[in-house]
């Protein structure tokens, strides 16, 4: 893997505080192994055990409602264009990937076909998840035109939810609002 071109610190929302968060940072690269292929490594540092976390690995998979517990996201879409592309990530290794012609509106009621690559780590106070998405996952477009998103959802074990991103443009959490989409694919 090479190294990362950018690396971003998510925030939390200030309606859903995580006193278990230290930090959750997301650096983001190109595959040096698949052409047009980019790679996110999402990093919690966090009181792991006041958290729910599944066991990494329990299941994989599509799923959908991955954003009801824990799960890493990314939101990709072109600078010009409503359309754009959503990923979820579950430490269980269950994913998501949806295409979106516009905000909130489903293209379609199917998930993108994709099987990313996910590797989960976890030591001491750490969760780390890199995850690789090819380049046919990501919407048609030059990448220096693709804004970027990344959030997260981080369930405390008494099923508190926080929801963490780069900007909070909204008084609630929204993820799918594109003022909150700081970040272009280096």
């Amino acid at each position: 893997m090479s190294q990362p071109l950018s690396r971003h610190r998510l925030h939390p929302h200030p309606s859903t505080p995580a006193p278990a968060v230290r930090s959750l940072c997301v650096d983001v690269g190109r595959s040096d192994t698949a052409p047009g292929a980019w790679w996110l490594r999402f990093r919690l540092q966090a009181a792991l055990e006041a958290l729910a976390l599944p066991p990494p690995g329990a299941s994989a998979g599509p799923a959908d409602d991955l954003w009801r517990h824990t799960c890493f996201e990314a939101f990709v879409g072109r600078a010009q264009a409503a359309a754009y592309h959503e990923f979820n990530f579950s430490p269980a290794g269950d994913w998501a990937a949806y295409a979106f012609s516009g905000p909130r509106q489903r293209a379609s009621a199917d998930q993108l076909p994709l099987a990313p690559r996910l590797q989960w780590q976890r030591a001491d106070d750490t969760l780390t998840l890199t995850v690789e998405l090819p380049r046919q996952a990501l919407p048609a477009a030059d990448h220096t035109d693709l804004l970027l998103g990344l959030s997260a959802v981080i369930e405390a074990r008494d099923g508190q939810l926080s929801c963490w991103a780069l900007a909070h443009p909204g008084p609630q959490p929204d993820f799918h609002h594109r003022a909150g989409w700081t970040a272009r694919l280096p």
